[in-house]
């Protein structure tokens, strides 16, 4: 590629550069899900672990920590704070009895639907740039790139972390 034809492709202004408008959008999320999560323990980072427990596809906190970017030694507070509200519990795993699998109570699935529902609404308000349509294009869109991430290298960030340095928020 010629440098003329880099220019031409280079973004003019903040608002076409791809690392400005998801900083942007993903601010945006945040600050108007943080109402939406309530008391949930530990906020959006605690709906995204609920959501992967009450699927159910992932069955130990070692799993659930890779699965969502989270320290396997934080996931051991997260798991412990919603045990503590209720919302999952540790239970023996059958093929296995030494190890333990965490499980969505009923009140924690009752919480899920309500929350994946105000989310939902959420996630309307942040897209409404977007019609109807187009919001289901992008987040399909969006699923495909994010299930789509490359190789993890050892200098790789998880999720958590990235979003947290992308925000501004990250622990020193």
């Amino acid at each position: 590629m010629s440098n003329s034809a880099a220019l031409e492709t280079s973004p003019s202004s903040t608002q076409e550069d791809f690392g400005w408008t998801l900083g942007v959008l993903v601010r945006n999320y945040q600050n108007a899900s943080a109402a939406t999560m309530g008391d949930l323990p530990h906020g959006a980072r605690g709906y995204q672990v609920l959501v992967a427990v009450v699927g159910g596809e992932l069955p130990n906190q070692l799993a659930l920590a890779q699965h969502l970017g989270i320290d396997r030694t934080v996931m051991t507070y997260l798991i412990d704070d919603f045990v503590k509200a209720g919302l999952v519990e540790r239970q023996l795993n059958p093929s296995d009895r030494r190890a333990r699998i965490v499980v969505g109570t009923a009140a924690g699935k009752d919480a899920l639907a309500d929350l994946q529902r105000r989310v939902t609404e959420t996630e309307d308000v942040v897209l409404a740039a977007l019609e109807p349509a187009e919001r289901e294009v992008f987040r399909t869109l969006l699923r495909r790139v994010a299930c789509h991430t490359p190789a993890v290298n050892d200098h790789d960030l998880g999720a958590c972390e990235a979003v947290e340095q992308m925000l501004g928020t990250a622990k020193s």
